[in-house]
């Protein structure tokens, strides 16, 4: 089914990788990001200018979506004050514009970050928040107001705790949390027809062998990722991803360097 998906930060590597593959398959895209976009393609590209809290753009923007992606915001770490106006207000901002707008279904891209200290050998999917850093936090802070909107006014949210977005595993680490591009997208098409209200929480890696978690199917959502990493396993030293179960980094950790000394928290890297 062809839909209408705002993008929110369609100037960032995730969604310039996805929005190829979203062309192809039918669908139109409303491309919104203070930063240019890359390329768009006038035949089925809409771009939109403006920082995430100018509500009278974001509101134009989201009239008429059928699904909204909400990848804006710092991707990675940052002082409190830019992860708090951005990427926490940003996302309150983009849920109260949804509402404005009647449109029911939000995916927002939550993070691994927000269980950064959580040994990766302990994790599973009762595991609570444990955020690496304030970008982390950031992350928790955009769950709990996807389910506080799910539950106020009726949307349809999946928070989608996304480990890496590449075409490619890029090093050994992200034999275990790779998200595809094409796993990603069958996640915003599922996302895009729910009908039933409410919260939906996914652990957004594709089903690699050395994932954390075990895939779990929502019988609501219904998405069920395909790809595997290991087919690019070759590429890196085996002693580099020792870990039962998973791959990672030499603290054991699910954020790994996020939550390491040389990363300090607020620091901007």
């Amino acid at each position: 089914m062809t839909n209408t998906i705002l993008i929110t930060g369609a100037a960032g590597s995730a969604a310039t990788g996805i929005r190829p593959l979203l062309r192809q398959r039918g669908h139109r895209l409303v491309l919104h990001d203070l930063a240019p976009v890359p390329d768009p393609d006038p035949s089925s590209e809409r771009v939109v200018t403006a920082d995430l809290l100018d509500e009278d753009v974001l509101g134009e923007a989201v009239r008429g979506a059928d699904v909204v992606v909400h990848l804006g915001g710092f991707s990675r770490e940052r002082p409190w004050s830019d992860i708090l106006a951005i990427n926490i207000d940003g996302t309150r901002a983009v849920l109260d514009a949804a509402v404005r707008a009647g449109v029911r279904r939000v995916l927002l891209a939550s993070s691994t970050h927000g269980f950064g200290f959580w040994p990766i050998k302990e994790l599973s999917t009762r595991s609570g928040p444990r955020p690496d850093t304030y970008y982390g936090v950031g992350k928790i802070a955009s769950e709990a107001l996807g389910s506080l909107y799910a539950d106020r006014h009726g949307l349809c949210v999946v928070s989608a705790r996304i480990g890496t977005v590449q075409a490619e595993p890029s090093g050994p680490r992200q034999l275990a949390s790779w998200l595809s591009f094409p796993d990603f997208i069958s996640l915003i098409e599922a996302a895009a027809q729910l009908e039933e209200p409410g919260h939906r929480v996914v652990w957004a890696m594709s089903a690699n062998t050395r994932r954390w978690l075990p895939v779990t199917v929502d019988p609501v959502l219904g998405w069920e990722p395909r790809d595997d990493a290991e087919r690019y396993a070759d590429r890196f030293e085996a002693d580099a991803y020792g870990f039962a179960g998973g791959a990672g980094d030499d603290n054991g950790l699910v954020g790994g360097a996020f939550a390491d000394d040389d990363h300090p928290m607020g620091g901007i890297w």
